[in-house]
């Protein structure tokens, strides 16, 4: 068993800044992706960001990227996403997930692939 926790969502002006952090109870595998996905109000959750291999492969949607950056701190069993120039559309609860594997391009975003799920962080921008 895995539990995650988030940290670090809050409310910023748009053109702002956040780093979330996601913590694992245990070492994730390397060869398995540790996700961000997003969940804002009436919409349904999308897959954001995911990284895999010590950070050597890192995923990112279209609309984050040149604005999002994914790291991964394996030591701390911690994966960051730092977000700059927040824009309103970026309002969600934004969950970890983890483990997934059968992790790549054309899957990462895939929530059935991920074994363990945090319970989120909030993140409101205002415009």
């Amino acid at each position: 068993q895995v539990q995650l926790v988030e940290s670090g969502g809050g409310s910023v002006q748009a053109g702002g800044f956040l780093n979330l952090s996601c913590v694992s109870s245990r070492p994730i595998s390397p060869s398995a992706c540790v996700a961000w996905f997003r969940q804002g109000p009436g919409k349904e959750r999308r897959g954001v960001a995911a990284i895999s291999h010590g950070g050597r492969y890192t995923y990112l949607t279209i609309s984050v990227k040149n604005r999002f950056t994914i790291s991964q701190d394996s030591a701390r069993n911690t994966v960051n996403l730092q977000m700059n120039s927040l824009q309103p559309d970026d309002s969600a609860m934004y969950v970890c997930a983890a483990e997934g594997f059968d992790c790549y391009s054309g899957s990462w975003y895939r929530d059935n692939i991920y074994s363990y799920w945090g319970q989120g962080t909030q993140v409101t921008v205002s415009s």
